[in-house]
């Protein structure tokens, strides 16, 4: 183990057993991060209209690869919306209160909030969008297409970040994890990540779609370009996702 993981490792080793915020009787965080009072939303299909390709488990798992070449055709906004709610889409709201969703999360914290670069969606102008999980629907952060390849070089230069249909960027509101288990939580958030991003392999196979995960990215930089304060709110974690081309890469 690397001095770097060691060092991370004996930090979060034992915060289990520290009193918690929860523990301290202090309020719990909202369930998701505030919209503005003036937001105007954009409106997804409900997931029950939403008509896939029948395809059983084994066979989703069989094709799951990662894919960085994609066709030119875009996705239609009931895809885009059936993706989200296969990754972070609110199945019920507890009285607890918590969120049920398609994907674990420790504790059901579930505090990753997933924003889209949008390059090829069928109604949307391209740009940088926020899913506002509860009432499944959009919201526009920043339109234009050149942010795309801001993006792309903010994560090491990669072009198909910025070709893909549309990349997901998974932040996370660390307060909501490390509020119930402190430092801890910075172990679950990454767990949490790799369990919504495999569903976006799985869901994209049903839609001929390929998907890139993408880890490798400058922090400061892509924070700074979602309007993230890189403390409490931050980027962890990137996939791509397109049309399969003709030749796989």
């Amino acid at each position: 183990m690397t001095g770097i993981g060691r060092e991370f490792m004996e930090k979060t080793k034992y915060q289990h057993l520290a009193p918690s915020h929860q523990d301290l009787g202090l309020p719990q965080p909202p369930l998701q991060v505030a919209v503005p009072a003036d937001a105007v939303f954009i409106e997804l299909p409900p997931i029950e209209q939403i008509k896939v390709k029948e395809m059983d488990l084994r066979t989703a798992m069989a094709a799951r690869r990662s894919r960085r070449k994609y066709a030119r055709t875009g996705l239609t906004l009931a895809e885009l919306a059936y993706l989200l709610w296969s990754t972070q889409g609110v199945q019920q709201v507890t009285d607890r209160p918590s969120t049920l969703r398609p994907v674990p999360s420790a504790g059901a914290r579930h505090a990753l909030e997933t924003y889209l670069l949008i390059n090829r969606v069928e109604g949307l102008e391209p740009g940088l969008y926020r899913y506002v999980a509860l009432g499944h629907k959009l919201l526009a952060v920043d339109l234009g297409a050149q942010l795309a390849w801001e993006i792309a070089r903010a994560a090491g230069d990669q072009p198909f970040l910025a070709e893909s249909a549309v990349t997901f960027l998974w932040a996370v509101d660390i307060y909501r994890m490390t509020w119930r288990y402190g430092e801890r939580g910075y172990r679950y958030i990454l767990l949490d990540a790799g369990h919504v991003c495999q569903n976006l392999y799985l869901a994209s196979t049903a839609i001929d779609c390929g998907v890139c995960a993408v880890a490798a990215f400058d922090d400061d930089e892509l924070n700074k370009l979602l309007g993230l304060d890189g403390e409490q709110h931050f980027v962890v974690y990137l996939a791509a996702v397109g049309k399969t081309a003709a030749q796989w890469g």
